[in-house]
């Protein structure tokens, strides 16, 4: 059987297992404490908010997306990958809770995020906080994958690559609300769910293509900066695009707009296309590039 079976290689994995468990039990105490007036219990299963399950849910799976890119990025062996792990996990999980954060006050600062989560059980608002969160995991998977000459640099590296990742996001976002032929934060806050559904496939579709942009051997700043402001555009340029080819092709004689805000009942269908639209758009333009 030793000629089939590595015991050691098991064992390498399940230590990999149990520190993504570890991590995942983290994320739930910081999430708490950076979060004191949240029952976690009570939303989930007293007051069944499906807003706040679709936050929460998409928290921890832009965790487990980090602890990914942590477990199979560059080998330094079995005791400093589970030093890793750790280290870049807990900075990821402050990362991930302060990239809602940034968002609230810079994307959409017209209205407290939380607010109409929590309060109002605004699903729209809850699949939007979901995908900023996603996102920025994706961003933090592209910035983990490559090889860090010290721990240092390797840290220093995650910071930066999160740093401009979310200048993009923040860029890209205001771009697409100013591109949009409608008021996001109204509809958000008009509880429209399938405003809230097209607007974070936008924010995954830049999410996807700022990880991709990331993804590459670092050479030197200025050429990853030039490689994902090139990247930025292209996404920029294509979104809109991709939204006309939904609009035209996949939902003929009707306008998607009209389906998501100009009706009493929004389409969610209609939402879903078209987030579909821009995240398939973004994952054309990662396997083109």
């Amino acid at each position: 059987m030793e000629k089939y079976i590595n015991i050691i290689e098991i064992y390498h994995s399940l230590g990999y297992i149990i520190s993504g468990f570890i991590i995942f039990i983290l994320g739930k105490i910081a999430y708490k404490m950076l979060n004191p007036k949240i029952n976690i219990q009570d939303e989930l299963v007293e007051k069944d908010n499906f807003a706040f399950i679709i936050s929460y849910v998409g928290y921890f799976t832009a965790l487990i997306i980090v602890i990914g890119g942590a477990i199979i990025g560059e080998s330094y062996g079995f005791i400093t990958d589970i030093q890793h792990i750790f280290i870049y996990g807990i900075i990821a999980i402050a990362l991930l809770l302060l990239s809602v954060w940034i968002s609230n006050k810079v994307i959409l600062n017209k209205f407290d995020l939380k607010k109409e989560i929590i309060t109002d059980e605004n699903e729209g608002a809850g699949v939007i906080e979901a995908s900023i969160y996603i996102a920025n995991g994706l961003i933090l998977y592209g910035a983990l994958i490559g090889e860090s000459e010290t721990l240092i640099s390797g840290i220093l590296t995650f910071l930066i690559y999160w740093i401009i990742g979310n200048i993009v996001l923040v860029i890209g976002s205001k771009v697409f609300i100013a591109w949009m032929g409608y008021d996001i934060h109204n509809e958000i806050e008009k509880d429209n769910v399938a405003a809230g559904v097209s607007f974070s496939g936008a924010i995954l579709a830049i999410g996807i293509i700022t990880m991709n942009a990331i993804l590459d051997p670092f050479l030197d700043w200025t050429t990853t900066l030039i490689d994902i402001s090139l990247q930025t555009l292209l996404g920029c340029l294509l979104l809109p695009i991709m939204r006309l080819f939904a609009d035209k092709i996949l939902l003929p004689g009707r306008k998607l707009t009209d389906e998501i805000i100009n009706q009493e009942k929004p389409n969610i269908g209609a939402g879903l296309m078209e987030a579909f639209a821009y995240i398939g758009a973004a994952i054309l333009i990662t396997w083109s590039i």
